[in-house]
């Protein structure tokens, strides 16, 4: 039984120690997008409901070299300023799958028909993806965003001397404001992670599903 606990931590911090360079880069574009673009904008492209900001949302995050564990601070970020439910969804799924850079690699690897069709995947399978997000949960009133994208006021609410400058607004949002939110559901899906990496055999999919 403990040398089973050992694993598992040892698993788990393995695997904290792997994602926390991808995802403080993802703190750093959401600080980045929080200090340059206002929350009025996100709201006018990517708010509200309808198809046009799951499009504009799902064109945006194809370019972005975000992995799958960078793109969820920047989600977090886009949805409490003001984003709708089915573009955060389409960014989610669009953004780890390519990037500029991916697709220049595919290029010289792969050739154009491979570089031309990542994008296009992507840009489908995050149309996709958002358009069920808001066929299955419609948005809700703006006038009930105001308090955040949870609802609650209290894990949004502004700070003794709000942060002046695009530098502060930028490291008080990335390395605050973010974490602060993100800190338990981030650390429980890291555990749970964890937990099965350490306690399945490795080859179970391939004992299920054949190779």
């Amino acid at each position: 039984m403990q040398e089973h606990m050992k694993e598992i931590i040892l698993v788990t911090w393995n695997l904290f120690c792997e994602m926390a360079p991808y995802l403080l880069l993802g703190f750093v574009v959401a600080g980045m997008l929080n200090a340059l673009v206002s929350r009025e904008g996100i709201e006018r492209h990517l708010g509200g409901s309808g198809l046009m900001p799951v499009i504009k949302a799902s064109l945006f995050g194809i370019p972005l070299p975000l992995c799958s564990c960078g793109v969820i601070p920047v989600c977090a970020s886009l949805r409490r300023q003001g984003a709708s439910k089915g573009a955060v969804a389409s960014f989610l799924i669009s953004t780890p799958q390519t990037g500029v850079d991916s697709i220049l690699v595919t290029y010289s690897l792969l050739g154009w028909v491979l570089a031309v069709v990542r994008p296009v995947a992507a840009f489908i399978s995050g149309l996709i993806g958002g358009f069920l997000v808001e066929a299955l949960d419609p948005g809700e009133n703006p006038a009930e965003r105001k308090e955040g994208a949870c609802g609650c006021g209290a894990c949004h609410a502004a700070p003794a001397r709000p942060p002046r400058g695009p530098l502060e607004r930028f490291a008080h949002h990335a390395f605050v404001e973010l974490p602060r939110e993100m800190a338990m559901p981030l650390l429980l899906g890291t555990a749970v992670a964890g937990l099965v990496s350490a306690l399945l055999p490795d080859d179970i999919l391939s004992r299920i599903l054949g190779q």
